[in-house]
């Protein structure tokens, strides 16, 4: 159980990968590390159905312009779905209440599944998400800042 609560660190709604944050070779790396089962590479990675991001910020942190960083580990199945019980928080924001939203939201993403020879596959890879405040300074380590959508204020 303290494991779980653990697991329960997430992030925040305003900027996931195809948002608004600033992609790094780092960031591409982690995109990268992918595992299935067999421990083979996949012929074609995951790709992400979702037209709007489910990552929600919270409204406390909002409020205080609070941003942060959360990379998770999802395993998604042959069916492009992603499993909320095998999702890990590998990199927390060092705000549980963004990790906890990343969680949240994670459970709501769907993919075009991976596939290998034509098959689709089940994978589990890295997924980051930023959560960026429209009116807060940008973070360390954000180099550009294109704004491909705005944040989702919470509710």
């Amino acid at each position: 159980m303290a494991m779980r609560r653990t697991l329960l660190l997430v992030v925040t709604a305003a900027v996931v990968l195809p948002a608004s944050a600033c992609v790094t070779d780092k960031d591409v790396e982690k995109l990268q590390d992918v595992f299935t089962a067999t421990g083979t590479r996949p012929d074609t990675m995951p790709v992400m159905n979702n037209r709007e991001l489910p990552f929600r910020y919270p409204s406390a942190l909002y409020a205080q312009k609070v941003q942060g960083n959360v990379t998770l580990r999802i395993f998604i199945d042959t069916a492009g779905r992603v499993h909320p019980e095998s999702t890990l928080v590998v990199e927390p924001s060092g705000y549980p209440a963004l990790d906890s939203a990343a969680i949240r939201g994670s459970q709501e993403l769907t993919f075009i599944p991976a596939k290998k020879r034509d098959a689709p596959i089940a994978v589990s890879v890295l997924y980051p998400v930023y959560f960026r405040h429209p009116e807060a300074a940008p973070l360390p380590g954000d180099t550009i800042l294109q704004r491909y959508s705005k944040p989702v204020p919470p509710k």
